[in-house]
């Protein structure tokens, strides 16, 4: 089977004088709120903060949470995952200050599996509480004898503290993912 194909011929392209390179090297893809360094990045931290925060409170401000490995186990979660969003909420705060893009390679990785180990630990926390919980008031009907809305409390708070990560993991996951190099 005889296909015609396109012949190729390079053409050269004309010299970049000074203002033109100037003007290419502006030329980067458009920010979309969420990814680091944009308000809406920021406001997903702060999410991830305060429902951190909430969910760690909760399970402390009872006095039996340390009787049960998943309890103990939700708490370093949050604590991790309130840390962590502490720290990135105070780099996406110099950036927007500083009007900074976090379009650095080095960075985005760093922030994808930083999101992604917290997202993994604290789903995994709060899975485990939740099941916990499910047993303690719906199976053994012990919640009498237990603080079950604290406790169930501190799962929701923690599921929702995921649920504001996991955008922030993807879109990182996302950036770092659509580099080309």
């Amino acid at each position: 089977m005889n296909v015609s194909r396109p012949a190729v011929h390079p053409v050269e392209a004309p010299p970049l004088t000074d203002g033109d390179a100037q003007i290419l090297q502006r030329v980067r893809m458009k920010d979309i709120q969420g990814m680091p360094g944009t308000p809406g990045g920021l406001a997903l931290r702060l999410l991830q903060l305060a429902f951190a925060i909430a969910a760690l409170v909760v399970m402390i401000s009872t006095s039996d949470f340390t009787s049960v490995t998943a309890f103990c186990y939700l708490v370093a979660a949050t604590i991790l995952q309130g840390t962590w969003s502490l720290l990135l909420a105070g780099v996406d705060i110099y950036a927007i200050l500083v009007r900074r893009s976090l379009r650095n390679h080095f960075v985005v990785c760093f922030f994808t599996v930083g999101d992604g180990i917290t997202a993994i630990l604290t789903f995994a926390a709060a899975s485990a509480s939740a099941g916990i919980t499910v047993l303690i008031g719906n199976d053994l009907n012990r919640c009498a004898e237990n603080n079950c809305a604290s406790f169930e409390t501190a799962t929701a708070m923690a599921f929702l503290s995921w649920f504001a990560v996991s955008p922030s993991f993807l879109f990182n996951f996302w950036t770092m993912a659509s580099r080309r190099g």
